[in-house]
């Protein structure tokens, strides 16, 4: 099975995938995890996707693109795997199916999530990230805090905040490209018809945990 998590920054990918992984044994596969890793130990895909990243721009479809095929083939993605960042352009989009399709596969289910932009930058502004690459686990200091301040809940590592999460100038020039480039998906997959659209904000009391255990429950996974 092939998941796809679409929405802009902020709006809860990276937890819902987490959830929904966790329930049904397929694994995550999250680019901008993959690009901080590699930031962090400076490799030279890391160097050459930080020069885009911290500008707050899309690494080119060239570096994306392979890295997201190559780890499709890796054993823990056999059975399926959830997409988290890719795709973001209508290209990738077709990129993804020609892959998809070589190995006899094909997107089954795209999570939109929706989120108020205010909201967004104020969750971004707050989110926390476990510096541990093993475990990753994030948190926002208003809504989801540690028990310890700057501490991780789940292995005890230092929590930091991401350097495109710090500027909200950058944050914004995030959502614009978002708007710009990865919204026209959303008619993408509607036309597919596999698309699921879940609005995620605290003003309707709903939250990503909420989304993940519906679509564990439509799946039949519980």
């Amino acid at each position: 099975m092939i998941i796809i998590m679409l929405g802009a920054q902020g709006t809860g990918k990276g937890t819902v995938a987490g959830l929904i992984s966790g329930k049904i044994g397929i694994p995550q596969i999250s680019t901008g995890d993959i690009f901080r890793k590699n930031i962090s130990e400076k490799t030279e895909l890391g160097i050459e996707a930080d020069k885009y990243i911290s500008k707050g721009n899309l690494v080119p479809d060239e570096i994306t693109v392979p890295m997201v095929e190559n780890r499709l083939t890796w054993e823990d993605a056999k059975n399926g795997a959830i997409l988290d960042g890719f795709p973001r352009t209508i290209e990738q989009a077709k990129k993804l199916d020609e892959i998809l399709e070589k190995k006899g596969e094909k997107v089954d289910l795209v999570i939109n999530l929706v989120t108020p932009k205010e909201e967004i930058i104020d969750r971004m502004l707050t989110r926390r990230v476990c510096t541990n690459q093993e475990c990753k686990a994030t948190y926002n200091i208003k809504l989801h805090p540690p028990i310890k301040e700057g501490i991780c809940d789940k292995c005890g590592a230092e929590l930091k905040q991401r350097a495109d999460d710090s500027d909200p100038e950058a944050i914004k020039r995030r959502l614009e490209i978002y708007e710009q480039k990865t919204s026209p998906l959303v008619e993408y997959y509607e036309n597919k018809g596999v698309l699921k659209t879940e609005t995620v904000s605290v003003s309707i009391n709903r939250m990503g945990q909420d989304v993940a255990e519906d679509v564990v429950r439509q799946l039949g996974q519980e």
